[in-house]
């Protein structure tokens, strides 16, 4: 059996307001999934860069442009073949749009578990608190 790469954006932006924070957006499949919150991203293709993915995917998924920084945290399993790698993200250009999704939140660092995240993006979530909040630059 092949291991299937995935690959999501903790994709970061400064909102009035509410200083640095990150993007959740909300699952419309599969049905187990359906209304869960993710990390947008998803599969590496042969021949791609993690990175090379990340953008591929933010622009087909979101229609936006991103800078992609460095990984964020470990490789996570999803079920018995496939691995999720997520990677600090920083929003370049465009409105998160719904293609894949059908809605986003730009979530502050008290509003982290405002959404219920999918089981695998789960371990992430609290590790991202200190890097939200007041504008750090």
């Amino acid at each position: 059996m092949q291991r299937v790469e995935v690959v999501g954006a903790a994709l970061l932006r400064d909102v009035p307001g509410k200083g640095r924070c990150v993007l959740a957006s909300r699952r419309t499949e599969p049905p187990r999934l359906a209304g869960l919150w993710e990390f947008p991203g998803g599969k590496v293709e042969p021949g791609e860069s993690d990175e090379q993915a990340l953008v591929r995917e933010l622009a087909e998924e979101l229609r936006v442009e991103v800078e992609v920084g460095e990984r964020f945290g470990e490789e996570l399993g999803i079920g018995p073949s496939a691995v999720l790698r997520v990677y600090l993200c920083t929003l370049v250009s465009g409105e998160p749009a719904h293609v894949d999704h059908d809605a986003h939140r730009w979530l502050g660092p008290d509003e982290l578990h405002d959404v219920p995240w999918i089981p695998v993006d789960l371990p992430l979530v609290e590790q991202l608190r200190p890097l939200l909040g007041p504008r750090t630059s």
